[in-house]
């Protein structure tokens, strides 16, 4: 019985050796990138914390270089460190690095739709037309400036409501940003105590959160089975479909105000675009690519500004001396009274790299979402078969010790030459870079320095604890980096 046994266990051992092996070789004409050994089924599942998927891919680097394979399961990936290699691929062969992955916790609701998860003629087609409306809509131009200055006015009177109490700024912030999406989307921005809006924002923030959670990591891994067992990965689809909800109700108010001749919103120019193509076999102008465009649009540019803006208060409460420059700044160029405008950026350079580094430091979206190869690739003597995904490591361009010494310190003298001047520094790809780049980067930039220099050219940043009691490590860091929980208080600098 035990010789009976031991064959059994030797056999078994024997075919999960072949098997890993074979599964380690399947790449087609060369060389996959080297990579931890992967198990049968479970693939690196004991290499990775999944409570720290960044952390553990980026020790992978050190042993296996800047390009390395692991397998999310029975997924096989390609992950990529560090700024020569991110430039080299994003941008020097960007259409074999242009194609999305999906990830199934986060992506499973928009079954390939939308801007941001959709690949091939789908894709090129949204994002072509996106780009397009929000341009003729003011994206990078005065319309849209004047929404963010009206929002970023209407935040100011909200902050001074507070009293100089302490607050925690999740919310509100959310519901500031967000307006300006709901001004491009829907043509109208809701007031701050609409509970419908209210709702909204809860559901967007506990979405973001959610997605990147220990049990969505594993998810990711494992969706098949992850689908079949209740817990709380389960909470991301719950809260999609509500945000879905929203908005097609938001869609159907606009069918019913149409006027075709003149179009005032994201929403309108689409479904200008669905009327004008529907006999067109080709289109990818339908209903489905509506809702999950307007989902792209709305959840990607509401948290990931929030979210950096909460980082960039935290990194002002944690570094006073900062703020105070910055203050100095915009007395210096804006003044007292006058509303801050774009125009302001190029004459406030110190300002701009304190933007910079707390976009570098927060590091919001340290892996960005995948890519995946569009065809077979040859890529650092080694051959990446077409549909393989693709994880960027934002980070590891973002904390690059070649390109920035003391990474670990909040230092904006790394974007200002020897004069105080701005300096371009090429290894920062917040917005990522190549044909995936953030379609609403101009947008982001300048809701970023609208708000953060009218809320400190009205408002000192107090903490009610020390400096030295505030950490600056994330509560969550997966798909995301989302700063802990915090409390400040806004005082008026003038009465």
């Amino acid at each position: 019985m035990e010789l009976v046994s031991l064959s059994f266990g030797l056999l078994l051992g024997v075919c999960c050796a072949l098997l890993a092996l074979a599964w380690r070789g399947k790449g087609g004409q060369g060389p996959l990138p080297p990579g931890p050994t992967p198990l049968p089924i479970l693939g690196n599942y004991f290499q990775l914390d999944r409570k720290d998927m960044m952390k553990s891919l980026t020790k992978l680097s050190e042993v296996y270089g800047p390009v390395f394979t692991v397998y999310l399961g029975l997924q096989r990936i390609v992950v990529l460190c560090g700024y020569e290699v991110m430039k080299e691929a994003l941008v020097d062969h960007a259409e074999e690095f242009s194609g999305r992955g999906q990830l199934p916790a986060f992506s499973k609701d928009f079954n390939e739709h939308g801007i941001v998860f959709a690949n091939g003629h789908r894709w090129k087609q949204l994002r072509r037309f996106s780009l397009s409306t929000l341009r003729n809509f003011g994206m990078g131009k005065r319309s849209i400036e004047e929404r963010i200055q009206e929002e970023a006015q209407c935040l100011a009177e909200e902050l001074h409501k507070t009293n100089s109490m302490p607050f925690d700024p999740v919310f509100i912030l959310s519901r500031a940003v967000s307006n300006v999406i709901c001004s491009l989307t829907f043509g109208h921005r809701f007031e701050y105590d609409d509970e419908r809006f209210l709702k909204l924002n809860k559901l967007i923030t506990k979405r973001f959160q959610v997605a990147s959670s220990p049990q969505s990591a594993l998810y990711n891994m494992f969706p098949g089975v992850m689908e079949k067992i209740p817990g709380a990965h389960h909470m991301s689809s719950e809260c999609s479909q509500k945000i879905i909800d929203f908005i097609v109700e938001q869609i159907k108010m606009r069918q019913e105000a149409l006027d075709p001749s003149s179009p005032q919103n994201y929403i309108d120019c689409f479904l200008v675009k669905m009327e004008q193509e529907k006999n067109n076999p080709d289109t990818e102008f339908y209903m489905e690519n509506l809702v999950m465009s307007t989902f792209n649009l709305f959840f990607a540019g509401t948290e990931t500004i929030s979210t950096t803006l909460r980082y960039g208060f935290l990194l002002m409460l944690k570094h006073p001396e900062v703020q105070v420059k910055v203050q100095e700044e915009i007395d210096r160029v804006i003044g007292e009274e006058r509303i801050p405008a774009v125009e302001d950026r190029n004459k406030m350079p110190y300002t701009e790299a304190v933007l910079h580094e707390i976009q570098r430091f927060g590091d919001v979206l340290p892996m960005s979402l995948p890519h995946a190869v569009t065809q077979d690739t040859h890529f650092r003597g080694y051959v990446i078969p077409k549909g393989t995904y693709v994880y960027t490591l934002l980070t590891t361009v973002h904390r690059d010790p070649k390109h920035h010494p003391n990474l670990e310190e909040f230092d904006p003298g790394r974007f200002l030459d020897s004069n105080g001047c701005s300096k371009k520094v090429d290894a920062f790809m917040p917005f990522s870079a190549g044909k995936r780049v953030c379609l609403g980067e101009g947008l982001a930039r300048m809701e970023l320095f609208l708000f953060f220099t009218t809320i400190l050219q009205r408002f000192t940043l107090v903490s009610p604890v020390s400096p030295s009691e505030l950490s600056l490590a994330p509560s969550v860091s997966g798909l995301s980096r989302v700063p802990r929980k915090y409390e400040l208080s806004m005082v008026p600098r003038r009465s």
